[in-house]
């Protein structure tokens, strides 16, 4: 068929050629895969502690092959009245209709992209046909699996630390468009008052072994790892502190929090981490300076840039008494004004030994959030925060730990472990 469409087109379609083959042996893989698998007659050689053979019983199987038919023992068990299949354990394919290696596939496509079109890659890449609900139901079941395996993880399974590393826990927040029944009841930031997110917790984990050679901290290639869920402060602290846990911050000989002014992310940092190094992210704080010189001086460019220049050199030395004398001279031009220097004032004062920034870089420390700001956009908003979306919490949490395993590079460790148990 290959030279004859040549010798009618006038020239060789490679394209279809390579499509043509892999057809073909997909096709011869699914007859191999099928004698394989029922190389048995569908018989259970194990033991049976309760139930009694019924029959044997066929299931058609969705595989990154095709499709194949799966003969297997069917057991009934009297006490509890339910029937099962054991071979079906045996291949992780109990309560599904797609083999362990196709799940794979559509779980990585559905944590990257959007259900109604990852059904479309899987169709380019493989040739095989799977919806978009399909994709979903796959991916969430398997989030859901991540987070049982989380909590299982040992500091024996996950990336070796060593003793003269620094190790950094970062946190931060950003919102989630969910649908309107999550949101009842909470007030949104909108001018009608009504929540349209709702706000997801990631943290990251790090480590760092020395400087470059300007003095600069350098991260440890690999060594981040990521936690999150749209849940409370309580429950994603204790998530992040068992990551932490596992990571090996009990051995490190320094430990430090980076954030901004939350006060949940400074509640957890006193509650798990204490006597870890504190840090308010400096661009944070910077920003503060800004927001107050606009509102002290208006539409006048020159004076903001002079004073907050003025500001960012003392923060930057660690003075943040003088900043803080620097706002008590400003003269707010109404009531507004009076309560937002107020707050800016409380907000320095609270968190002054947090921007002893001179301090913390002569010891070779990370002043800045930048990890845990590109993995809110890289874990949270590249998927889940794209165009016309909006998840139930319990998706967007399954999406969200299957986008931390692949970022923290456990992608392998949790199929390993799925085959193993």
């Amino acid at each position: 068929m290959v030279f004859r469409d040549k010798k009618s087109l006038g020239h060789f379609d490679l394209e279809a050629t390579e499509l043509l083959v892999r057809s073909s042996i997909q096709g011869v893989g699914t007859i191999l895969l099928e004698e394989i698998l029922n190389h048995d007659q569908g018989r259970w050689p194990g033991k049976i502690k309760n139930g009694k053979f019924k029959e044997y019983r066929n299931k058609r199987l969705q595989t990154i092959l095709g499709e194949i038919v799966v003969n297997r023992a069917y057991y009934y068990d009297q006490d509890t009245r339910t029937g099962y299949c054991p071979k079906d354990q045996e291949l992780d394919i109990k309560g599904t209709s797609f083999s362990p290696g196709l799940r794979r596939i559509m779980a990585r496509v559905g944590a990257y992209r959007p259900f109604g079109i990852g059904h479309d890659d899987i169709k380019e890449l493989t040739g095989l046909n799977v919806t978009s609900k399909e994709i979903q139901r796959v991916s969430c079941k398997l989030g859901k699996d991540v987070n049982k395996f989380h909590k299982k993880e040992t500091p024996d399974n996950i990336i070796p630390f060593s003793s003269k590393k620094t190790m950094y826990i970062c946190m931060d927040g950003t919102g989630v468009p969910v649908v309107k029944s999550e949101t009842q009841g909470r007030k949104g930031k909108y001018k009608d008052g009504i929540a349209k997110t709702r706000e997801a917790k990631l943290g990251c984990v790090f480590t760092q072994t020395g400087v470059d050679k300007d003095g600069h901290p350098v991260r440890d290639e690999l060594s981040t790892s990521y936690v999150g869920a749209i849940e409370t402060a309580e429950e994603f602290g204790n998530r992040l502190y068992t990551e932490a846990c596992n990571r090996g911050v009990e051995q490190s000989p320094k430990t430090c929090v980076i954030g901004d002014g939350a006060p949940w992310i400074w509640n957890l940092a006193d509650l798990h981490f204490y006597g870890a190094i504190q840090i308010i992210d400096i661009y944070h704080a910077r920003e503060h300076l800004w927001e107050m010189a606009r509102e002290i001086y208006g539409t006048d460019k020159e004076k903001i840039k002079l004073w907050v220049k003025k500001r960012i050199k003392e923060l930057d030395k660690g003075e943040v008494e003088k900043v803080i004398a620097a706002f008590k001279k400003l003269s707010p031009a109404n009531e507004q004004s009076k309560k937002t220097l107020q707050k800016e004032i409380g907000y320095f004062d609270k968190n002054k030994e947090r921007m002893r920034y001179k301090k913390f870089k002569d010891q070779g420390l990370f002043i800045g959030s930048g990890v845990i700001e590109a993995g809110c956009r890289a874990v949270i908003g590249q998927r889940l925060k794209q165009s016309g979306m909006h998840w139930s919490v319990k998706n967007a949490n399954n999406i969200i730990a299957l986008r931390c395993c692949i970022m923290s590079n456990r992608w392998e460790d949790f199929w390993e472990n799925r085959a193993c148990a």
